[in-house]
Order: C-alpha cells, then sequence, then structure tokens
C-alpha cells in the first residue's frame, strides 16, 4: 500500500526544566494520538504520557522506535527524541542526528540556560536546517508581550551564531500546559499575530530523501523474536532497504539475507531514508550484532575507519585538547571512544580559513582539522558522501565537549 502523508521525525530540544515533556503531551492530546484516560491527574499529566510510551515499546513485537507519533493535515510526525529520558544530551546526539526539523522549547521564565545553548550547537552541527523556537511557559509571565520580545531577540542573537537566520525562524508564544498557541490561536496572547504551533510544523519543508545514495541503516537495538527470528531495528538514513536483499553489518562483519520488513505494524516490501523499521535477517545471530553497527549492502558495504580525518568545533571544554586525548565520539547509534593522534590545523571558526599549523592544543571555542584514531572499530562516513553518516558528537566528563565531521577515512583492511 503506498504511505500517503511525508513522514517527519521532530527533535523537541531545550533546557531540561523547560516543559518539553509537557508541550509534547498536550500536543499529542490535542491531535487526537492520545486519550484524556492515558494522562495522570494534577501537575505532570502530560509529561507522564511520554514516558509510558518507552515502556510499551517493551512488550510489542514491532518494535516502533517512535516514541509518540502524530499526524497532522500535512505530515505524519515522529516525536524522536522522549524528552523524560535521563541522559537527554546524549539522547539528543543519536536522536538530533535522525531529526528532520527541532522544536526548542525555552521557558519564558528562565530565558537562555546553558543546556539551551548546547541544543542549538549540537542540532546545527549534526544537520538539523529547520527550527522553531516555543517559547513556553507564557502563563507563568502573564503573557507579557514585552518580556516574550525580549527573549525573542536573545534567542534571535544566539540562533544566529550557527548560522539559523532569526527572520526565517518563527518564535510561538506557547503555554504547554494551558495549550496556548498549540493547535489554535490564544486569546491570551492577542498581540501575537503569528501562526500555532501546528501551522508551523505543517510549513515546514519536506525533508529530502536520499534513496540515490548507498543504504545505510543504523542498528538501535536488536531483539530476538520467536517465531520469527534476529529482528534489528533501526532508521533508514539514506539509500533503501529491500526484501531478499543480501546486507552486511558493520564493524561486525557478518551478512545476511533481510526477510522482512515492518514499520508500524505494517510489512513493507521496502524501507526509504526517515523510515523507523525491524527487519528480520536470516543468517544473522542476535549476538551477532549490536547497537552502533551500521547495515549496507554487500556490494557497498559500509565504511569501517582505522584512522580519519576530521573537523571539529570545541563546544565547551574545561581544559584544552592535546594530542593523546581519548573521549568517547558518538556516530549515529555508535560510542566509541577514539583518540586524537595528530591535530593538524586550526581555523578560524567564523570563515574556516587555517589559522594555525599543528597548534599544541585546542580550547573552547577554536575549530580544527584533526586525526583521529578510533580504540576499535567504527562505522563513519565521509561527510562529502554519505552526510548523514559523516557527523559525530564527542562527550566526556557528562557533556558534549566537542562536535564534527568526518573528511575523510583510512579504511580498515
Amino acid at each position: 500500500m503506498a504511505k500517503a502523508k511525508t513522514h517527519m521525525n521532530l527533535a523537541f530540544i531545550g533546557h531540561v526544566d523547560h516543559g518539553k515533556s509537557t508541550l509534547v503531551g498536550h500536543l499529542l492530546l490535542l491531535e487526537g494520538a492520545i486519550a484524556e484516560q492515558q494522562l495522570d491527574e494534577g501537575e505532570d499529566k502530560f509529561r507522564f504520557v511520554m514516558d509510558k510510551l518507552g515502556e510499551e515499546r517493551e512488550r510489542g513485537v514491532t518494535i516502533d522506535l517512535a516514541h509518540a507519533k502524530f499526524e497532522t493535515q500535512k505530515y505524519e510526525y515522529t516525536v524522536v527524541d522522549c524528552p523524560g529520558h535521563r541522559d537527554f544530551v546524549k539522547n539528543m546526539i543519536t536522536g538530533a542526528s535522525q531529526a528532520d526539523a527541532a522544536v526548542l522549547v525555552v521557558a519564558a521564565n528562565d530565558g537562555i540556560m546553558p543546556q539551551t545553548k548546547e541544543h542549538i550547537f549540537l542540532s546545527r552541527t549534526l544537520g538539523i536546517n529547520q527550527l522553531i523556537i516555543a517559547i513556553n511557559k507564557m502563563d507563568v509571565i502573564d503573557y507579557d508581550e514585552a518580556k516574550f520580545n525580549e527573549l525573542k531577540e536573545e534567542l534571535g542573537k544566539l540562533i544566529s551564531t550557527v548560522g539559523f537566520k532569526p527572520s526565517e525562524v518563527p518564535f510561538i508564544p506557547v503555554s504547554a500546559f494551558e495549550g496556548d498557541n498549540i493547535t489554535e490561536k490564544s486569546s491570551n496572547t492577542p498581540w501575537y499575530k503569528g501562526n500555532t504551533l501546528i501551522q508551523e510544523l505543517d510549513a515546514l519543508d519536506e525533508p529530502d530523501k536520499p534513496v540515490n545514495l548507498p543504504l545505510r541503516l543504523p542498528v538501535q537495538d536488536v531483539y530476538s523474536i520467536t517465531g520469527v527470528g534476529t529482528v534489528p531495528v533501526g532508521r533508514v538514513e539514506t539509500g533503501v532497504l529491500h526484501t531478499a536483499e543480501n546486507i552486511a553489518f558493520e564493524p561486525a562483519g557478518v551478512t545476511g539475507e533481510v526477510k522482512s520488513i515492518e514499520m508500524h505494524h505494517e510489512t513493507l516490501e521496502e524501507a526509504v531514508p526517515g523510515d523507523n523499521v525491524g527487519f528480520n535477517v536470516r543468517g544473522v545471530g542476535k549476538n551477532d550484532i549490536k547497537r552502533g553497527d551500521v547495515a549496507g549492502t554487500t556490494k557497498n558495504p559500509p565504511s569501517v575507519a582505522k584512522e580519519f580525518k576530521a573537523q571539529v568545533v570545541v563546544l565547551q571544554h574545561p581544559g584544552v585538547i592535546t594530542v593523546g586525548y581519548t573521549p568517547v565520539f558518538h556516530a549515529h547509534t555508535a560510542q566509541v571512544a577514539c583518540t586524537f593522534l595528530s591535530l593538524d590545523v586550526k581555523l578560524d571558526p567564523a570563515t574556516g580559513q587555517p589559522k594555525e599549523e599543528n597548534p599544541d592544543f585546542l580550547k573552547t571555542g577554536d575549530a580544527a582539522l584533526v586525526t583521529i584514531k578510533p580504540t576499535k572499530p567504527m562505522v563513519i562516513e565521509n561527510i562529502k558522501e554519505i552526510p548523514h553518516m559523516g557527523r559525530f558528537a564527542i562527550r566526556d566528563m557528562g557533556q558534549t565537549v566537542a562536535a564534527g565531521m568526518c573528511i575523510d577515512i583510512t579504511q580498515a583492511k
């Protein structure tokens, strides 16, 4: 059967207490994706919706990575970030690399927090080009227009530092709890002349479908289902996954045949970029592959890097980065400790032009070309060839210290 609506993956980003869960919960309720009965009573009634959906996934046979889905007149949306998660930034890294657009939630009474900044930098580095800003908790500041405009201006300056044009980004005054300007214009903000959140979501551009690139499907989980067999689950990043096709998983180095593909409890003949699918593979055991492996065709398998050259930006580091530094790299669904083998060229962060050859160290705010060696085999692709598989974030000490992209690979033989 034909899929009617274009599918969009949406990340909700922003500081932990700024109301992301409540906004997602209320949006799902208003769009009919959940029933009132699923809500808990009291203050946090929307927040628990997201946590409950996470548990449901554990029980189902078709594993749908979507934490939540809703439809509008134009698109079918999957919320790819479950805001209730403990380690949100780690999720944000794997989640945002899969999002077609992001909704940044900023509380009007709190303003810009360090996490707000981190999420904006990350989403941009991970390739999100479409952004909507929801200025939340307007009810807490009595729907004050002046406060809204002040925060809008500050946020405008912040997003322009990473290349978003404030004039092209909608800023919407919302109350996630009361429901203002989510699906209907609110009488509490008569001064606001723009669209509701739903209208702005439907105004997003359709995501590009990189169907002509080689197949790349990072594995998020692997299940063993009685009567079916091994079922890896993940999102097609590029190319097309077909049934009866021979595929290779790297760096696991195993191959098998795709027997069936399922999405949202429906059987598909093929899966295209953006589809979150579970697929049964003959000839591959549950323990042969794991999260972080990537599936490609046997004719054009994923690249396993022995070393790679990268362009990185240091977002925040308490000290300095020198040769030998070995933090954890998050690329697609993989997390691999990697060592900085050499710092090759320091770049001017604003222009990207070379500034200094072989610098001794890198600090917060620096951009550079570096050579990296993974401590164990990992799949990464040249950003010019398969952009969706070429980005990564670098984490250390519980925070994201840098982000970057792969520009050249020495393949492991």
